[in-house]
């Protein structure tokens, strides 16, 4: 008895994949549970959804296939879905006239549930977005094969295309605009940035002028009191600046005693007043 991976139809889907994978133009190839392997890979990749069978570890695929977002109660739905496909086209196999399977419509949905994750939580390309669309059972498929099993199949034969783009339109990753850090007003007059100019700036502009401040300050931009340490290197600056002093000490000398000088001479003159 063949070894059942996740369950009989996950196991015959991956199989007839692995089977069928070198004769592209294969009706095999182009079945719906292997379609859906095609789509899982262009999704996520073939080493995450192949890989997992060969060294027979469920719970590594299971993981794989939420990685994006995708819940795992969604992800037992899915493969209960895709065995109640499986089960009813083995009951109609015989049967010449087949009743359209509801479960073709599901295991779809779910699919396209997971591209929107992966959009929502981290960069779907372009492309994968296009070879994802274009595995899928809607009048425009490119493939004939498709096209015509969607017409016997679904009750609505748009009804995958418009799901489609009904989640991708309602499914736009919102990007947060990241608020800016402003340090000290005094340093980046310092290092002679206005406040104007930093306020026309994006936050990561703003991130790069700090980082310059504290590289003049030399001050760590991983240190947990780097704007303290940033504060008490202005004040240190402001009060230098404050000083009476000429930076020469000769010169200081001369300075003080002509201030001396000054102030005895005004208390001699008002003393003469006075008298």
């Amino acid at each position: 008895m063949e070894h059942v991976f996740i369950n009989e139809a996950f196991t015959q889907a991956i199989n007839d994949y692995l089977k069928s994978v070198e004769q592209p133009k294969g009706v095999i190839y182009n079945s719906f549970l292997v379609i859906v392997i095609r789509m899982l890979i262009v999704l996520y990749s073939e080493l995450d959804i192949v890989n997992p069978l060969v060294i027979n570890d469920e719970d590594l695929l299971k993981s794989n296939l939420t990685k994006y977002g995708f819940s795992k109660y969604q992800l037992d739905i899915f493969f209960s879905d895709l065995q109640v496909y499986y089960d009813i086209e083995k009951e109609q196999k015989d049967k010449i006239v087949k009743k359209p399977n509801p479960y073709f419509i599901s295991v779809q949905k779910l699919l396209i549930d997971m591209l929107i994750a992966k959009k929502l939580n981290f960069q779907l390309k372009e492309k994968e977005v296009q070879d994802f669309y274009n595995l899928l059972y809607t009048p425009y498929s490119p493939n004939p094969l498709q096209v015509s099993y969607n017409f016997l199949m679904a009750e609505d034969v748009l009804e995958i295309d418009r799901y489609f783009r009904q989640q991708m339109k309602e499914n736009v990753k919102q990007v947060k605009t990241r608020e800016k850090h402003y340090l000290n007003v005094k340093a980046y007059e310092l290092l002679n940035y206005s406040m104007n100019d930093l306020y026309q700036m994006d936050a990561n502009e703003v991130d790069k002028i700090n980082s310059q401040v504290y590289d003049y300050f030399k001050i760590r931009e991983n240190a947990i009191n780097k704007e303290y340490l940033l504060d008490k290197a202005i004040e240190a600056i402001e009060r230098e600046n404050n000083k009476v002093t000429s930076g020469n000490g000769y010169v200081d000398i001369l300075l003080v005693l002509s201030i001396i000088c000054t102030i005895i001479m005004v208390v001699g003159i008002l003393t003469f007043i006075v008298i």
